[in-house]
C-alpha cells in the first residue's frame, strides 16, 4: 500500500484483567509495532474509565524507553485538563532523553462545556441524513449524543480533574502558548519572558486532532500544522472535517502542503468469521461509552450477553464503520478510506478481549499493508 500506517492505543482493560496488565500489554504491542513497521504509536487520554491511558505523557515516556525508532505521541493531550507549561515541560523532558521521536498531539476536549454537551463528539447538522457508501467508504448519519447521554459521570470527572474555580483557556490561545513555549517566545501577561526548561527547543512535531470541521480543523490549517481526523470516533463527519482543514490550510516551513492522518477502528484475523467473532463485543464497549458510563472493561465474546435492539441502534454508526475481517478484507477497506479522504497516513486502533488477538490483528495487517516497504513523509 502507498501510505504509512500507525497505531492508536487506549491501553484497554479486558474483563478479568487490570490496569497493570493493560500497561504491560501496551509496552508489548509498541515493541512489536516497531518491529512490524508501524510509523507512529499514539496514546489517547481518557480518565475514570476502564482504560489505562489516563497519563499519556508518562506512558509515552515508558514506550519511548522500551523502543528504539518508532515515533511516539499523544492522540491527544486534552488541553482543558493541563496548563501549557506543564505540557511543554513534560514533553521537553521526554524529548531530552529520546530526541526527535515525539508527536505532541493536542485536542480541544477537556473543556467543561464541550464534554457536558457531547462527551467529545461535537454536535453537527443534518441528523436525518441516511447512511451512504461513497467509493467503498461507509458514511453514516452524524451521531448527536446530547439527547442520549447521562452526563453526570462526565461532570464528576471534570470536577476531579480541575482545580476549584479554574477556567480553561480558549483552545486557540492555549495552542499558541504551547507554540511560544516551544520556540522560546513566551511572555506572560505582565511582560516577563519565561523559558520552559526543559521544553524550549524540543524537537517535537505538533499535531491537532478533531472530529468535525470546526475550530480544531480550521486552526490546524491556518497554522500549517498536520491534522488527525477522527473517522473512528465520528465517521459521519469525516468529509466535512478533512475539507475544512484543507480549505483553511496555509503553508508553513515544515509543512508546505496539508498533511492528514485519518483514523480507523479495525479487527483483523486469519479469516472474516474469526474476526467478526473477536469484534462481536465492540458494540458493548461503544455502548458503555455512549450511555455516559464511560468505557467499560472489554468483554469476552464467548460469554457476553447480546445487546438489545435499542442499544444496537445507539452504536450502529460505529459498528458499521469498524473494519473487520481477514487481512485482505480490512486492507481493501482501509485503502478505500485512504483514497476517499486523500489521507497521507492512516492510524488504526484495534481492541480485542485477548492481548494475543490484538497482537495478531496488528501483525497480519502490517504484513498485508507491506509496512516494511512504506516510508513516511
Amino acid at each position: 500500500m502507498s501510505v504509512p500506517l500507525s497505531v492508536l492505543d487506549l491501553a484497554p482493560i479486558s474483563a478479568g484483567s487490570d490496569a497493570r496488565q493493560a500497561l504491560r500489554n501496551t509496552i508489548d504491542l509498541a515493541r512489536n509495532a516497531e518491529r512490524w513497521g508501524y510509523h507512529r504509536y499514539w496514546i489517547a487520554e481518557h480518565h475514570f474509565v476502564a482504560v489505562a491511558s489516563s497519563a499519556p505523557t508518562t506512558l509515552i515516556a515508558l514506550i519511548a524507553a522500551a523502543t528504539e525508532s518508532i515515533r511516539v505521541g499523544t492522540a491527544a493531550v486534552l488541553l482543558g485538563h493541563h496548563t501549557s507549561a506543564a505540557v511543554v515541560e513534560a514533553f521537553g523532558t521526554v524529548d531530552a532523553l529520546h530526541p526527535g521521536r515525539l508527536d505532541l498531539g493536542l485536542g480541544r476536549s477537556g473543556h467543561r462545556g464541550d464534554q457536558l454537551r457531547s462527551a467529545g463528539v461535537p454536535p453537527v447538522p443534518n441528523p436525518d441524513r441516511r447512511t451512504e457508501v461513497r467509493d467503498g467508504v461507509v458514511i453514516p448519519p452524524p451521531f448527536i449524543p446530547g439527547q442520549l447521554l447521562d452526563t453526570s459521570r462526565i461532570a464528576a470527572g471534570l470536577e476531579a480533574l480541575h482545580l476549584p474555580g479554574a477556567q480553561p483557556l480558549p483552545y486557540s490561545e492555549q495552542v499558541q502558548q504551547i507554540r511560544d513555549l516551544l520556540t522560546g517566545h513566551y511572555t506572560g501577561s505582565d511582560g516577563v519572558h519565561l523559558r520552559a526548561v526543559p521544553g524550549e527547543g524540543a524537537d517535537v512535531q505538533l499535531w491537532l486532532f478533531g472530529s468535525s470541521g470546526g475550530e480544531s480543523a480550521q486552526l490546524a490549517g491556518e497554522l500549517g500544522l498536520p491534522f488527525a481526523a477522527n473517522y473512528h470516533v465520528s465517521p459521519g463527519t469525516i468529509v466535512e472535517t478533512v475539507q475544512a482543514y484543507r480549505a483553511a490550510f496555509r503553508p508553513s516551513d515544515r509543512y508546505p502542503r496539508p498533511y492528514v492522518v485519518v483514523s480507523a477502528d479495525v479487527v483483523v484475523a486469519e479469516d472474516d468469521d474469526t474476526a467478526r467473532h473477536l469484534a462481536s463485543t465492540y458494540p458493548h464497549w461503544v455502548y458503555s461509552i455512549r450511555s455516559g458510563a464511560g468505557a467499560a472493561e472489554y468483554l469476552d465474546p464467548a460469554t457476553a450477553p447480546p445487546l438489545s435492539d435499542h442499544q444496537l441502534r445507539l452504536v450502529g454508526d460505529r459498528v458499521a464503520t469498524q473494519f473487520v475481517g481477514s487481512p485482505a478484507t480490512v486492507a481493501a477497506r482501509l485503502d478505500a478510506l485512504r483514497e476517499f479522504t486523500g489521507a497521507d497516513e492512516l492510524v488504526i486502533t484495534s481492541v480485542t478481549h485477548r492481548h494475543e488477538d490484538r497482537l495478531t490483528s496488528h501483525r497480519l495487517l502490517a504484513r498485508e499493508w507491506g509496512l516494511n516497504h512504506v516510508r513516511a513523509a
